[in-house]
């Protein structure tokens, strides 16, 4: 059985737009990514975490810097055959004040973890979806400004690029899914679906 490791955000971890929990395993995409899988063929495992960094310490909330917990994980689910890693959402908060070459040498950090973990896992690195418009408003998450959404545009170049450097393979999500109206942060239902099926093809043609 193939084991593949999912790290991530809130979009990982399947938070609804409008606040009221987690969705379902069968409605966030890394449940719908295990189905499609199957189940006796692979274990998909969800490290998805709220307010993940790639690298940078939340002073309200413990355990957020991605770096510090990645080689824990690697190892506690080792030998991982595949990691997919999905980050740099929360690194576009205004207090970070991190550039998209910022976030991306934090990713490269995380990168690099890998390959010193198992230098034959295989890598999906995907680049988050955008920042809504109007996230940056009060009715919204006022962590961010208009130039996180301007930042989180320029990601998926910086991290196409890495990920030709490191060897590994790209999607956008992006691409494929996008922010709920509801809060201009999380994906809805069908972003989920969207990113799933997405991941799956990447997968299946490594």
């Amino acid at each position: 059985m193939k084991s593949v490791l999912c790290f991530g955000d809130s979009n990982t971890y399947g938070l609804k737009p409008d606040g009221s929990g987690r969705y379902d395993k069968n409605e966030r995409w890394t449940g719908i990514l295990s189905e499609m899988l199957g189940h006796s063929d692979y274990e998909v495992i969800e490290e998805g975490l709220v307010g993940r960094t790639t690298v940078f310490e939340d002073s309200t909330r413990i355990g957020r810097n991605g770096s510090k917990l990645l080689p824990v994980l690697l190892e506690s689910h080792g030998p991982v055959d595949t990691v997919v890693l999905m980050l740099g959402t929360n690194d576009c908060k205004t207090v970070y004040n991190a550039s998209p070459a910022l976030i991306a040498r934090g990713t490269e950090i995380l990168l690099k973890q890998i390959k010193a973990n198992n230098n034959k896992a295989k890598i999906l690195l995907l680049s988050p979806i955008y920042l809504g418009e109007q996230v940056w408003k009060s009715e919204y998450d006022p962590e961010f400004d208009e130039k996180s959404v301007v930042t989180s545009k320029e990601l998926k170049a910086v991290f196409a690029k890495l990920a030709e450097e490191f060897d590994c393979m790209f999607l956008a999500a992006s691409d494929v899914a996008k922010p709920s109206e509801t809060d201009q942060e999380h994906m809805d239902v069908d972003s989920h679906k969207f990113l799933a099926e997405a991941v799956y093809k990447k997968l299946i043609a490594a």
